[in-house]
């Protein structure tokens, strides 16, 4: 049975300044009719991107009796969406949770694999969290790796390279294999120079590209941000193609509109100005499949 509201158990760090993880999942997320139920993994005074070091207390110990509670309560999830894990314990945490609220025959598992960008790794990821990563996708039903996790699960070099299509759905095929029904990569440079998020549905057999203009600026959260308008996105209707875009046009708007205001990236984009326009669903439609 559906909830009246839908629910997203979210499982994630809380940093209390620097917008990302669960303080820019729950503001979108409700923002799109969502309830966000957090799983918290730690508490952070900070993102660890360049505030120094940061208060940090770690929720490894405590998630067993939080899940616990839940089943207890027969709690049910429209959809579990799992984000940056800090270590080996809470990655077999999750997959452990992942099978016992996954809704039989629904898709629901989203699987956004924290573990690096720019072609390296965090510095928290050793090879054990690699691997088990790679175990916790193939429970996944939707995984949004971006470029450089993709090729860290594929076992693959990173190369700062431009891709032809049919590298592009090689790469997406791969990681279907590894058992996700659909796979995201995001941050891709394609064959003409524009970068764009590609994705594979495994059933419809269909390729997917969504370009993007890109602002060369980084800011953190952004991916956060990302998985959970897509999600929210499905979980009003859209078909994958439309989340990808709506998803992708959210970062767009956001970052530009925090880049006009020339604050310090480290604190992320500025939510608080763009959430509105998740109150509109427009269809735009810059999306086209990748034959």
């Amino acid at each position: 049975m559906r909830n009246i509201v839908p629910r997203v158990a979210a499982i994630q760090d809380i940093s209390g300044f620097g917008r990302c993880s669960l303080t820019v999942i729950t503001p979108i997320l409700s923002c799109m009719g969502v309830q966000v139920c957090p799983l918290p993994t730690a508490i952070l005074s900070t993102h660890s991107g360049g505030f120094g070091e940061m208060a940090f207390t770690d929720l490894t110990d405590g998630m067993e009796a939080y899940i616990s509670h839940w089943k207890s309560l027969g709690l049910s999830f429209d959809y579990i969406y799992t984000g940056f894990l800090g270590n080996e314990k809470q990655i077999d945490k999750v997959a452990d949770f992942c099978r016992s609220f996954k809704r039989t025959g629904e898709e629901c598992i989203v699987v956004d694999p924290v573990m690096g960008d720019n072609g390296k790794l965090y510095k928290t990821y050793n090879l054990v969290m690699q691997e088990k990563m790679r175990h916790l996708v193939e429970l996944a039903d939707i995984i949004t790796p971006n470029l450089t996790e993709a090729m860290f699960l594929l076992k693959r070099e990173y190369i700062l390279k431009s891709f032809s299509d049919e590298e592009i759905k090689e790469m997406l095929k791969e990681l279907a294999q590894m058992g996700p029904k659909v796979v995201i990569i995001t941050g891709i440079l394609d064959h003409s120079g524009k970068k764009a998020n590609v994705a594979y549905d495994v059933k419809q057999d269909i390729f997917w590209k969504v370009p993007y203009q890109e602002v060369g600026i980084h800011y953190p959260g952004t991916g956060d941000a990302f998985t959970s308008v897509l999600i929210g996105a499905l979980i009003q209707g859209d078909s994958l193609p439309m989340a990808i875009e709506r998803a992708s046009r959210f970062i767009s708007v956001a970052i530009r509109t925090t880049y006009g205001y020339c604050t310090d990236t480290r604190e992320g984009i500025m939510l608080e100005k763009v959430l509105s326009t998740l109150f509109k669903r427009e269809v735009v439609a810059e999306y086209s499949m990748i034959e």
